[in-house]
């Protein structure tokens, strides 16, 4: 199995943090409930996951998930504002308590960071042109795919790049790599499916869909590890809005589908 080049930055890092703390945070749950106050790190440049509308106020997914679960708890709410490599770092410094911004749960972060059950769902595709007729890997020779840096799409992607021989262009953030594809420096984009509906709406005559599935991969709350009343209290949380309907509506409302009938939890390496 292939081990990627970020996903060891990702454990290299992880360690050095872990090594510097001197003491571990005992029961954060209960340390959360006392604060009044739940800091959750959201990416608010990964629509519909997390976006800000025209007052600058954030939405999307990701925010509303975060508001019920604050709201449920009856807990003030702070987002700590973060991009897709920044999401497990800030857990692991104590920027914030809980990660919730399209984390999807694969066995790399599972070795550094613990996972709620998953409260939504995304599909990562390959996307371009309607009239592209890329339709697997091996329709990627000699071209070029456009991720954001740091993201389940630059890992997996990166890594059949060589076996298929295709090159992989990062940008920064979501919001620099829409600007791209839209500009047309690229033609080919690694991402959420539901990201190509911003793309879309940025670019209206590209017309871009959804060419192939590289991951199906289920959402999961980012928790540090030795937590386990805090994974638990998150879990019955999931359990339960998930039995309500509430996550379902939720998820349905900015992607366009339901949560599937048994959610996907652990996605490959």
């Amino acid at each position: 199995m292939k081990t990627s080049k970020i996903a060891a930055s990702i454990l290299a890092g992880a360690a050095m943090v872990l090594a510097l703390s001197s003491t571990a945070i005992a029961d954060q749950y209960e340390t959360i409930m006392q604060s009044g106050k739940l800091r959750i790190a959201t990416d608010f440049a990964v629509p519909p996951y997390g976006m800000l509308d025209a007052d600058l106020k954030p939405v999307g997914l990701d925010v509303e998930v975060a508001r019920k679960l604050a709201a449920d708890w009856g807990l003030e709410l702070e987002f700590i504002e973060t991009t897709g490599s920044s999401r497990i770092p800030n857990l692991l410094t104590d920027k914030t308590d809980l990660v919730i911004s399209s984390l999807s749960i694969t066995p790399d972060r599972a070795e550094v960071i613990d996972f709620s059950a998953p409260y939504s769902v995304i599909n990562s595709v390959i996307g371009g042109a309607a009239d592209d007729k890329v339709a697997g890997w091996e329709d990627l020779k000699g071209r070029a795919v456009a991720v954001a840096r740091g993201t389940i799409n630059d890992t997996d992607i990166s890594a059949e790049a060589d076996t298929y021989g295709f090159t992989v262009t990062r940008y920064e953030d979501d919001a620099t790599l829409i600007t791209a594809i839209v500009s047309g420096q690229s033609d080919l984009i690694g991402h959420a499916a539901a990201t190509l509906l911003r793309v879309n709406e940025a670019g209206p005559t590209l017309k871009f869909e959804p060419k192939f599935v590289t991951r199906a991969s289920g959402l999961g709350i980012g928790v540090r590890k030795g937590e386990p009343e805090l994974v638990k209290h998150l879990n019955e949380w999931v359990a339960e809005n998930i039995a309500n309907g509430t996550l379902t509506e939720i998820t349905e409302r900015y992607t366009g589908l339901p949560l599937p009938e048994v959610m996907p939890v652990m996605a490959k390496k």
